[in-house]
This record gives structure tokens, C-alpha cells and sequence, in this order.
């Protein structure tokens, strides 16, 4: 694995800066910062992949641009916060990556977040297996 792209690092340190009773509230910050899907993923749910390891009906798409950048595209229902705001540390740290800085990742990234004694384990897993769907899809794409 290689090291982790900056600007996950920025999030990470953003958690691990604040008290422990704190870092709840700013993963319900993230919650709100989900970008909402283009109107062309909208119109066609049925490209999305739903994250079946999470509680909430999570679904995620990846996509390369003309660039060859990674951008990271999730919904998460209003009322399932803590998967909406996983989804969005996702979906904004990777956003514009180089496929290889993704793939690159760590897998326990979400265990590095300080959220273990906020969130109960399974939540924990369900934001991994966001990342390693993610993961997934991307090398998917990049053999297409």
C-alpha cells in the first residue's frame, strides 16, 4: 500500500485534532457536504452499486473523466447520517485523484479516523467496504 493522498490525510487529521467527543459532530459536518449525484447518474440509479455490508441503502459509482481522474459519486438517505457522512470523506478525498493514489489507499483508512469509540464497529465496516467497492470499481474501469 502506498501512502495516503494528502487530501485524506487533511480529513483524517481534522478528526484525530478534535476531542473524541467531538469528532461525532464533525462526521455529521461531512454528512452535509455529500455532494448531490449529476443528473445523468439521477436518471440512471441503475448504475450505481448499492454497499450491501452498510445499514443504511448506501449506493456508489466510479468514474474516470477525460482526464483521467477519480471521482467518487454516493447516496445516502437524509436520516442515515453517519453512512452520509462516511460516503462524503469518501466521495471528497478522492475526488480528482490519480486512479493509482485510490487504488493506493489503505484499506483500514477508515479505522485511521479516531471514530471507534463514536461509532459502533459495523458502521466502521460499512464505511471499509465503501472504500474497497470503490476500489473495485475503479480497477474495473481502468481494464475496460
Amino acid at each position: 500500500m502506498g501512502a495516503l493522498p494528502e487530501k485524506l490525510k487533511e480529513i483524517r487529521d481534522e478528526f484525530l485534532e478534535l476531542e473524541p467527543s467531538d469528532r461525532l459532530l464533525l462526521l455529521l459536518d461531512y454528512s452535509r457536504k455529500l455532494p448531490e449525484l449529476p443528473e445523468r447518474l439521477r436518471d440512471h440509479p441503475d448504475l450505481l452499486e448499492k454497499v450491501v455490508e452498510c445499514q443504511s441503502p448506501v449506493y456508489l459509482f466510479i468514474e474516470l473523466d477525460s482526464q483521467h481522474k477519480v471521482h467518487l459519486h454516493a447516496t445516502a438517505p437524509q436520516e442515515a447520517p453517519t453512512t452520509r457522512g462516511f460516503a462524503s470523506i469518501l466521495s471528497n478525498g478522492i475526488d480528482g485523484l490519480e486512479p493509482k493514489e485510490v487504488l493506493d489507499i489503505p484499506d483500514d483508512f477508515p479505522q485511521t479516523l479516531g471514530l471507534t469509540q463514536a461509532v459502533s464497529p459495523l458502521r466502521i465496516r460499512g464505511m471499509s467496504s465503501m472504500l474497497a467497492r470503490s476500489k473495485r470499481q475503479l480497477s474495473e474501469r481502468l481494464v475496460q
